[in-house]
């Protein structure tokens, strides 16, 4: 059932699909825009959940020293507009891992259709909000060289 819910790895990424409610959108039923940053959030952390690296391991320091992610920068354009009871897919994919970030294009997704796409740079830090090298471990569980 984790699966499921976690969505699924795919070629060079992670799908994530994503119901539309009535919570997620103004008053005409049209998702708010800021709606689409909890979508990719959730994308992001299943994405790190099924290479099996867990927040709350990240930060017990189950990978090394206690660290976490955090956005540092996202550039996002709003394509098409997703409307109640859709059926959307968060996709993610590593295109960079440096030192100490991560970046990741995302995109939203309607039957094909791409609605949003962002561009997320993730720092890591440390418990106290230093940036800090990324562990060895988590680099290869991510699957992307190191530059």
């Amino acid at each position: 059932m984790t699966d499921q819910l976690s969505g699924r790895l795919i070629e060079g990424g992670h799908c994530l699909p994503v119901r539309v409610y009535f919570e997620d959108t103004d008053f005409s039923g049209v998702v708010y825009h800021a709606r689409y940053l909890h979508f990719l959030e959730r994308g992001r952390t299943d994405f790190l959940r099924l290479h099996g690296i867990g927040h709350r391991a990240l930060m017990d320091g189950a990978f090394g020293e206690p660290m976490a992610f955090a956005v540092r920068r996202m550039e996002i354009d709003f394509l098409a507009p997703a409307r109640i009871d859709d059926v959307l897919e968060v996709e993610t994919r590593t295109t960079l891992l440096g030192g100490a970030r991560v970046l990741l294009d995302q995109r939203i997704l309607k039957g094909g259709t791409v609605l949003v796409e962002a561009k997320v740079k993730v720092a890591v830090i440390s418990p106290n909000g230093r940036a800090r090298r990324m562990p060895a471990a988590v680099a290869e569980r991510l699957g992307a060289p190191e530059t």
